[in-house]
């Protein structure tokens, strides 16, 4: 999830539901073919094929728009998988006409297999609050469908192992869920900290090039009193001397910790050198800020640039630093495909928590994101 290097971290969530959806997607798949060549297999009287025929095409459309979501590695859409419950449903009810009387009474139905599939997509794609219902709606027509084909059929044993089924996957996926919950808290806190490391390594630079200036120009003072240069109280050995002082008094009223001040440009030069499979163009103008506020822009920039890398389809973006009547202002932007900010999903927590809520969370500080046809744009800014 992260690279050598880098402070960047993925949303371990993302990749666990990207992970999931491609698992649900394939299995759901793959049950769905195996059911079409068992119904077909098994259509022995009493199956109609007239039922069968139907709501078998129905049933393979179906399966091949999850083959669809498999092939692109996307997320299990809601609709799909509110398709599915729908359509097994339909087939449970309709088992009758559907399944042989063997198959009923043996519990090896194809329309059994569809049921425990369906179960576990709606367990592993929505939340517990519905994929309960949708569970037990699924097992109770089950039930009744096998009633409806066979009066004397008994059903608890059968509703007994649906209900286990539902059970354990959204046990499960309850642990997964705050397991990936959990490793992004980690994550996030990890490129937080390396970007403070990143801060603090270039204010001791900083202060020892000040240091370092600072005791060459006093030593090359003393040393010419030393060698008698100055034999006589001289205007420019007392010019030399204030000078030399106001830099140690300088050095020593400079503040600490997080308000010490840094190059800002030199900090986003090495940000944007972090960026993993992006070509950079940079335009930054030199510019010193506080560390507590060279720290909230590089974040962000972090956070932008892996998300240009990782959505927008393209593999070059654009970081601009200017200031603008005295206000610091910092631009990634790129030319990819955009996105809508009311549509993101709950993990993209980078483009509200490391972008917009760590420069709103900056006193005089704020952003703005720009996403459309044309590409992205994430402006942000900080006026001292």
């Amino acid at each position: 999830m992260s690279h050598s290097g880098s402070t960047r971290y993925d949303s371990a969530t993302s990749q666990f539901e990207k992970a999931v959806a491609r698992t649900g997607a394939g299995a759901r798949s793959a049950v769905g073919l195996v059911a079409v060549v068992a119904a077909v297999l098994g259509a022995v009287p009493p199956v109609s094929l007239r039922w069968l025929a139907p709501m078998l095409a129905v049933h393979l459309v179906w399966t091949g728009l999850f083959l669809r979501v498999l092939w692109r590695k996307e997320l299990l859409p809601g609709w799909l998988v509110a398709g599915d419950v729908a359509i097994t449903v339909a087939l449970c009810l309709a088992q009758r006409h559907l399944v042989a009387e063997d198959a009923l009474d043996t519990g090896s139905s194809w329309v059994a297999g569809l049921v425990t599939m369906t179960i576990v997509v709606a367990g592993v794609t929505w939340r517990t609050k519905v994929a309960i219902p949708v569970g037990l709606v699924v097992a109770a027509a089950f039930a009744a469908g096998v009633r409806l084909a066979s009066p004397a059929h008994d059903v608890l044993g059968t509703l007994g192992i649906h209900l286990v089924q539902l059970t354990a996957i959204l046990l499960l996926m309850t642990l997964l869920r705050r397991s990936s919950a959990a490793t992004d808290a980690f994550l996030k806190e990890s490129a937080r900290a390396g970007i403070a490391l990143m801060v603090e390594r270039l204010r001791r630079e900083d202060e020892l090039r000040q240091v370092g200036s600072i005791h060459e120009t006093s030593l090359h003072t003393l040393t010419m009193v030393g060698l008698g240069t100055y034999d006589e109280p001289s205007p420019t050995l007392r010019a030399q001397v204030a000078t030399d002082l106001s830099a140690l008094e300088k050095l020593r009223d400079t503040p600490q910790a997080d308000s010490a001040p840094i190059s800002l440009d030199t900090l986003l030069d090495e940000v944007a050198g972090r960026a993993t499979g992006l070509d950079v163009r940079k335009r930054l103008t030199p510019e010193t800020v506080p560390g507590n506020v060279a720290e909230h822009f590089a974040r962000a920039v972090t956070e932008a640039l892996a998300n240009v890398a990782l959505h927008a389809g393209v593999r070059e973006a654009e970081l601009v630093s200017t200031r603008h009547d005295g206000e610091v202002r910092v631009e990634v932007a790129d030319s990819g495909r955009g996105f809508d900010q009311d549509r993101l999903p709950s993990d993209r927590f980078g483009v509200r928590g490391s972008i917009l809520d760590t420069m709103r969370a900056l006193p005089n500080g704020g952003a703005e994101i720009y996403s459309g046809a044309q590409g992205t744009r994430v402006q942000l800014w900080w006026r001292p």
